[in-house]
């Protein structure tokens, strides 16, 4: 996934076009066999991150106790279903992105920010280690207000920790959630389809202070 992308977002006047067709995907996900796109039990929720590469960013999540079923894709931009291939150019404005489905009785959305927070380096712009480009920002993307004020307070919560080991800025996009895309099928688990595949993502090794009584 080595590919150096544009540093630049796109404008509605020069983003790609894209197509009114979602792309051909998996149906079920590849470790656990639940539906990517549903239906999910009642009760259960969704989030959604930004960390860089996401073949590495959704094998983290999928691991987390509480975790339902995972999904790579595309959000956060202008083309409308876009390819990878699109992507790629810079020129359709979406992240990377890893859509989080979870059982809240089991793992809250707190525990998913801290694992958000601790798997990248959320200082580096529009970049993730080695992979450069606006698909690669760190981003969290919200669904509701609740979700919002949370990941704001845990991005706070974590600058004073950051800060105080010296780190940089926190760079990282919190918005409300756009259209989300579902990536092409050979992307979806694609760490265990191919274990010894490309895994780009690491944490800057500082704990979130969550759980360690910091709310989110």
């Amino acid at each position: 996934m080595l590919f150096n992308k544009s540093a630049e977002m796109p404008t509605s006047a020069t983003a790609l076009p894209g197509r009114a067709e979602p792309l051909a995907t998996d149906e079920v996900h590849y470790v656990n066999g639940r539906p990517l796109k549903g239906p999910h039990p009642e009760g259960f929720e969704t989030a959604i991150f930004g960390m860089g590469c996401f073949w590495g960013v959704e094998r983290v999540f999928w691991t987390l106790p509480g975790v339902w079923v995972t999904s790579v894709g595309y959000s956060g931009g202008i083309t409308p279903n876009p390819t990878y291939e699109e992507t790629c150019t810079g020129r359709t404005g979406h992240a990377e992105v890893v859509q989080v489905v979870f059982n809240p009785a089991e793992i809250t959305y707190a525990e998913l920010l801290k694992a958000f927070w601790e798997n990248h380096d959320p200082t580096q712009g529009m970049r993730q280690g080695n992979d450069v480009g606006t698909t690669y920002r760190s981003a969290v993307y919200t669904l509701n207000d609740d979700q919002q004020a949370q990941a704001e307070a845990s991005r706070d919560a974590y600058q004073a920790a950051l800060t105080k080991a010296g780190r940089g800025q926190i760079t990282t996009e919190i918005a409300p959630a756009g259209p989300y895309y579902y990536a092409e099928a050979y992307h979806q688990g694609y760490l265990a389809k191919n274990p010894a595949g490309y895994c780009g993502i690491g944490g800057t090794g500082v704990v979130c202070p969550i759980g360690v009584g910091v709310n989110a």
